[in-house]
């Protein structure tokens, strides 16, 4: 590692977001005294505090990095990603957020028990929390290694893998929901700064976001191959040469570009004949990103860290508003990465175009010295908030079903709530370090790549478990595990595959780690259409999942719950009724 190439502007920035979020971690920590601390911060989080807290969990790595990434590499397409991020809210607020949180569990596996009486469905539900929540540290951890190598050149990936992990464990250990709820919300705040003040700058000093769009156009010159320099100038503005590996100006801004169209590319398919492949995967992206929203283990725990079900429905709305804002800012990074920072295509892994949001603002150093440091300074501060706070929530959300459902309620249901606290900070050790070590593997596949998998094995799993649970008071728990188990599991097996095969590609160590799976991309270029199935599978899991439960409910009707219409009543009745706090108070006597 080069240290004279350290800025340390950079490292300032990210060394007190670093601080500050360890020092409100053991600030917060004296306040944690209690389980219901540990697990839903007391009961007691306010509308504003919980928005915040909930958007800044939810902005991860992907939000911060991933998007702008993905937009600079495939173009317009990517834009779904932002869009249905948000709109899955939206799903949220109108059929989840309220009666979840009426119900007045602490956990979504809880929730899975004392809705079907069934301790068996708890073991399953645990799994998932388990199997999404690992998908999802895996491109948090992603951008861990992507910033620290680019805050200290020459640092190996795996250390700022594990560096970060360590820090945001210690941190969860200490505190638990509680700790990391005041963490969150000001990492929020952290994050849109980050995100927006350098756009105001760099747009001011290239001018505006439709000025460097037209800028694509220049290809339209058919006398112009897309190898050689082009130099377009609006106001001083010049892109520089875009390499052979960049996507061409008209697919980057076409509806279906790159990364709709790769597979049917691949199989040597024509416009037309690639047309309704784009179609399928447009489709299946958007039921995978929207569904999996409302089917997210780590925001769904939020709910109940709510006072009643109307706070949850408020905290809902406003998320939408917070994360919408938000959302405005990456794609314009990757507009003017692919504008001018090209080299950024020929790159890959911790080096390529995840990074163009850390890079971007070192270009007006030149112009203007010192500021440009301060402000990748600041994209930094903003990367390591973004990460930080949904690793932390990913971490809670895992830890909490360990230690509440498989260790409290499983295996010592006689455990006191200092011993299940003692099993929190154990819980989260081990979880922690199973995400390094996955982290590790990661770093060729892209980070918003990732986080889509993940979404798409929620929506086929707690998605469906959650909606039809709420709604259908003839649900059994056969067909609410079945569904669940198959639609899931099915999800889960095609998104590995499909990882696999990619690492594989990797002319680095993960590719001899993953060479017996080189094979399958080969098959993929032979069966475009089942590497779209295998790589969005929400298409076709979630419709799976939910026809299962309701095949397997109208088999299995003598197992409908008796008092299922109770549940259903305290699910959607307003809470002025009172038959919350009878519920709560009823089935928590066996909890504490």
């Amino acid at each position: 590692m080069d240290f004279s190439k350290i800025d340390l502007w950079i490292l300032s920035f990210s060394a007190i977001t670093v601080v500050v979020t360890i020092w409100m971690g053991f600030r917060s920590a004296k306040t944690s005294k209690s389980a219901s601390d540990f697990f839903v911060a007391g009961r007691s989080v306010s509308v504003g505090w919980n928005a915040s807290a909930i958007s800044g969990e939810y902005l991860s790595a992907a939000s911060f990095m991933g998007i702008a990434g993905m937009v600079m590499l495939s173009g317009y397409d990517a834009l779904w990603y932002p869009v249905c991020y948000a709109c899955g809210y939206l799903f949220l607020l109108l059929f989840i957020a309220g009666p979840l949180r009426r119900f007045g569990a602490y956990t979504i596996p809880d929730f899975a028990e004392g809705r079907y009486d069934s301790p068996v469905f708890r073991k399953i539900a645990v799994c998932f929390v388990l199997f999404i929540g690992f998908f999802y540290t895996m491109p948090q951890m992603k951008g861990a290694g992507t910033t620290l190598a680019y805050i200290f050149p020459g640092l190996p990936y795996w250390v700022g893998v594990a560096v970060v992990g360590a820090v945001i464990t210690l941190n969860v250990a200490l505190g638990g929901m509680k700790g990391i709820t005041l963490v969150q919300a000001v990492q929020y705040w952290i994050k849109m700064f980050a995100i927006s003040v350098p756009i105001f700058v760099l747009l001011s000093v290239y001018g505006g976001y439709g000025k460097n769009l037209s800028l694509n156009k220049s290809v339209n010159d058919v006398s112009s191959p897309p190898a050689i320099t082009r130099t377009v100038d609006i106001e001083k503005t010049e892109r520089l040469a875009l390499p052979a590996k960049a996507p061409k100006d008209e697919a980057w801004i076409a509806p279906f570009g790159p990364l709709t169209t790769k597979a049917a590319k691949a199989a040597g398919l024509s416009v037309e004949e690639s047309r309704p492949y784009s179609l399928l995967y447009t489709f299946s992206l958007i039921v995978a990103l929207v569904c999996g929203t409302a089917g997210l283990p780590h925001i769904l725990v939020r709910f109940y860290t709510n006072p009643d079900g109307i706070a949850a429905k408020k905290t809902t709305m406003w998320v939408m508003i917070l994360i919408g804002i938000f959302y405005v800012f990456p794609p314009v990074f990757g507009l003017l990465g692919r504008n001018f920072l090209p080299e950024l295509y020929e790159a890959s892994g911790s080096k390529g175009p995840d990074k163009v949001v850390l890079e971007l603002p070192m270009l007006i150093r030149q112009k203007y010295g010192v500021l440009g440091s301060i402000l990748s300074g600041i994209t930094c501060a903003g990367a390591f908030a973004a990460f930080m706070s949904t690793f932390s929530g990913l971490l809670v959300s895992m830890t909490g079903a360990l230690a509440h459902d498989v260790y409290g309620r499983m295996l010592r249901p006689g455990a006191s709530p200092q011993q299940r606290m003692r099993m929190f900070k154990w819980c989260a050790v081990l979880v922690g370090g199973v995400s390094v070590l996955l982290g590790a593997l990661v770093e060729p596949l892209e980070i918003n790549f990732m986080v889509g998998q993940a979404f798409a094995i929620a929506a086929a799993s707690y998605f469906p478990l959650l909606f039809m649970s709420v709604w259908w008071r003839g649900m059994t728990m056969a067909g609410a595990a079945t569904g669940m188990l198959t639609g899931g599991l099915c999800a889960l097996v095609s998104a590995a595959i499909v990882n696999a095969s990619t690492l594989a590609l990797d002319k680095g160590p993960m590719g001899k780690l993953f060479a017996g799976f080189n094979g399958l991309n080969e098959f993929w270029v032979a069966h475009p259409l089942l590497r779209i199935l295998a790589e969005q599978p929400a298409i076709w899991s979630v419709p799976l999942s939910i026809g299962l439960m309701i095949v397997v409910s109208k088999a299995t009707p003598k197992t409908i719950p008796s008092d299922v219409r109770m549940k259903m009543l305290v699910l959607h009745a307003p809470e002025a009724l009172g038959l919350k706090q009878e519920y709560i108070q009823e089935h928590q006597g066996a909890a504490h």
